[in-house]
């Protein structure tokens, strides 16, 4: 085996030496475990191109220290167990300089590393977690979803190759588009369809094609967090725009008009995280503003495939008449997170460009889940799939607006239930949302706070309640214990 040593023929200390204490120091930092295996003196020589004497000096030297064994016609180890003054004792001044000047990150790198948003530890581990955006794991078709993935796996090695299409493999962009025009009225053609890692890359490459450092891209306020922080790290300057009951308020973008608003980021099908569905005057009047200003509009459709009692209203980008409509969606939460393909849809105009940087960034995604996630939709599986789910959802949001009023009735005001799979929730308590999420984790449930979602000042008590994941039997345990660590003073 191969073992990265630094040696260093120029140093006035002797080979032997050198290559003593970077075993040494190996053995005591734990690169090379007890018990492990090392190079034979041939091996370890022919590898750094050194004498074997060398070695074999070097190794008996270990060997009469206690750090090495030799096990007849096995090779030479690791000892097993080290005296325990070894394991204490303090590192040996190393032959290299250690110290290096302070880290010099980049603009984005420090707002990164500033951003308090940014998830950086895992999250406890809760008996029940509102937690939002996960779907039902234990609906999804799996086996279907095996045997396709044996079908190319054992049918040909094309799956192993770099990709050959830059804006992402065509059965699936054609397919895609079938499926956004049946299901949401969009109006493009596969070469439009750009194969992206999910919404985040999606979101990423607009903001690098399109946005500099203090540049204006519009927001619905409260907007969706994680496309906040991207717009943020990139060092656009965000335009809170108001949401009320019916969406953005697009009159309070156009009183912007001096701002030269690049961009405007909306989540029109379903708003995050109100639930406010843009009402078709605002769509509206909404590609009017952008066909008079110039702006792009950003629509993020991450969850428009469940919706409850409502007719769809069409995609903004199927009503769009003049190219000013960058359309996102996923797979994510209709199928599975770890299946990181999403869309974009463009304009004729910006495919070419788009394309070039979605290259430079990942070259292409996996082209076997491609070919799988093609087959899924084309045989039907999809649609099947979404419809079923849909009616499972539907229950479990019904439990779930039940489960408030039975246990808070008017201290809990529900917003958004027609659609998606979560809901926001205002509650009435004399607590804090800081109080009331550590009562809750207390019970062991786990809720999460509008407040992140907001870039002006909001209202206490705001919540965001996720209901994919769970089932009816959680949904109604969680909120019971939910109200009981708020009426309980002991927690």
């Amino acid at each position: 085996m191969d073992f990265a040593i630094t040696i260093n023929s120029n140093s006035p200390v002797p080979l032997h030496q050198q290559l003593y204490e970077e075993l040494r120091q190996a053995i005591l930092n734990g690169r090379l475990l007890p018990g492990g295996r090392i190079p034979s003196t041939r091996q370890l020589a022919k590898s750094l191109g050194i004498s074997r004497t060398t070695v074999t000096q070097t190794y008996d030297q270990l060997l009469s220290e206690g750090y090495l064994e030799t096990v007849v016609g096995s090779g030479t180890f690791v000892c097993s167990q080290l005296p325990d003054d070894l394991l204490r004792s303090a590192p040996v001044q190393s032959t290299r300089t250690t110290t290096r000047p302070p880290v010099q990150l980049s603009k984005y790198g420090v707002s990164l590393a500033q951003t308090e948003n940014v998830p950086r530890v895992p999250e406890p581990e809760l008996l029940i977690n509102f937690r939002y955006g996960r779907p039902a794991f234990d609906q999804f078709p799996i086996e279907l979803w095996r045997k396709q993935l044996s079908r190319y796996c054992c049918s040909n090695l094309e799956w192993l190759d770099y990709s050959t299409d830059i804006l992402g493999y065509k059965p699936l962009r054609e397919a895609i588009a079938r499926y956004l025009s049946r299901s949401r009225a969009v109006n493009c053609d596969p070469d439009q369809v750009l194969v992206v890692n999910g919404t985040q890359q999606a979101l990423d490459l607009i903001m690098r094609l399109f946005i500099e450092p203090g540049k204006i891209i519009a927001l619905e306020d409260p907007g969706y967090l994680s496309a906040r922080l991207i717009f943020e790290t990139q060092g656009a300057k965000l335009l809170p725009i108001t949401v009320d009951e019916s969406g953005l308020v697009v009159e309070d973008l156009a009183n912007h008009a001096k701002e030269q608003v690049r961009l405007v980021y909306v989540t029109p099908s379903h708003q995050f995280p109100t639930g406010a569905i843009l009402s078709l005057p605002r769509r509206l009047e909404l590609l009017t503003w952008s066909g008079a200003t110039g702006a792009f509009i950003i629509e993020d459709d991450y969850d428009s495939e469940y919706r409850y009692g409502d007719r769809p209203i069409p995609a903004l980008q199927g009503l769009d008449k003049s190219d000013s409509v960058l359309y996102i969606g996923t797979f994510s939460k209709v199928l599975f997170p770890s299946l990181r393909i999403g869309y974009l849809v463009l304009p004729k105009s910006l495919v070419s460009v788009f394309a070039r940087a979605k290259w430079l960034s990942d070259r292409h995604l996996q082209l076997l889940e491609q070919q799988v996630l093609a087959d899924f939709i084309e045989e039907g599986h999809l649609e099947r799939h979404i419809r079923k789910m849909r009616a499972v959802y539907d229950k479990r949001r019904q439990v779930l607006v039940k489960a408030f009023n039975m246990n808070f009735a008017e201290k809990a005001t529900i917003l958004g239930e027609k659609a998606g799979i979560h809901l926001m929730v205002r509650l009435q308590t004399p607590f804090s949302d800081e109080e009331i999420m550590q009562r809750a984790e207390r019970a062991g449930v786990g809720i999460m706070s509008a407040a992140p979602h907001y870039l002006r000042a909001y209202s206490k008590g705001e919540f965001i309640f996720g209901y994919g994941e769970l089932t009816e039997q959680q949904l109604v345990e969680g909120i019971d214990r939910l109200a009981q660590s708020l009426n309980n003073n002991s927690y």
